[in-house]
């Protein structure tokens, strides 16, 4: 197995071992206190928490800027480590969330600085168990396991449209499809992908009117490019957006969904 295929490998083992417990815990949330029922977990769409810090062994560390964990409306749940993006299915059964295989969860492969990567290590050794208790308290969430480590988390605060640099999740291009925003200029730039993008960009009740793309002229490999042309039908036209703790919705008018995150 080459270095390339082990790292794969270690990410995946990685996605599937944080997301699980995340999602077991948040799933068993009641406004105002903890345990649960499958109602009150399925009412956690549209939700996103920040992940503050963890206490692993009786060390506690502070979790990775822009570590968070957000519900959308279609089961399926996405975030950040800290470093990579995920996102997976999730279904329920009782007071558990359960997320599909560990082939299904979707994780970027981005090799960030080996202090980060312990760092998304040591929280994987601290989330190894199927279920954890979920205390709320106001806009905080605190996961404790059976064996006492815990996991504490805050509501997160819409983020901003604008100066905001959105990394596309949905399509996935593995963290290379960004976008950004600008008031005062009336515009969009970023990356499709592959090409660079500059565009006109028009705010107003709930709506964003896009004006024609004006790209580079790059050629990559045939998956970022048909990403990137799938990405093009956002431009020349309306699309509504929602923004919902640090994601972004854009639905076109022609029915292209796009998702994005928002990063630190």
């Amino acid at each position: 197995m080459d270095d390339r295929q082990k790292h794969k490998q270690r990410m995946t083992i990685l996605a599937a071992a944080v997301l699980l417990p995340f999602l077991a815990a948040c799933g068993s949330e009641k406004a105002g206190a903890g345990g649960g029922s499958a109602e009150a977990a399925q009412s956690l769409a549209g939700t996103s928490w920040n992940v503050d810090s963890f206490t692993a062994d009786g060390t506690t560390h502070r979790a990775s800027d822009g570590a968070h964990l957000t519900f959308d409306d279609s089961g399926r749940a996405e975030g950040s480590y800290g470093c990579n993006l995920f996102r997976s299915p999730v279904s329920f059964d009782g007071d558990r969330i359960r997320i599909g295989d560990g082939d299904r969860v979707e994780s970027t492969l981005i090799a960030c600085s080996e202090e980060l990567m312990e760092l998304e290590t040591a929280f994987v050794r601290s989330l190894e168990e199927d279920a954890l208790k979920a205390d709320v308290n106001d806009d905080r969430l605190t996961l404790t396991t059976d064996t006492g480590d815990t996991v504490r988390l805050s509501r997160a605060k819409d983020t901003p449209l604008y100066g905001t640099e959105w990394t596309v999740v949905t399509p996935a291009t593995d963290g290379r499809a960004h976008l950004t925003f600008d008031e005062e200029e009336g515009t969009v730039a970023g990356r499709l992908g592959c090409n660079h993008v500059n565009a006109e960009a028009t705010v107003r009740d709930g709506h964003i009117t896009l004006g024609k793309p004006y790209l580079t002229r790059m050629m990559c490999e045939d998956s970022l490019m048909d990403v990137e042309k799938a990405l093009t039908k956002l431009f020349t036209g309306t699309a509504d957006y929602r923004i919902e703790g640090r994601t972004l919705t854009l639905t076109s008018e022609n029915g292209t969904r796009v998702r994005a995150v928002a990063q630190p």
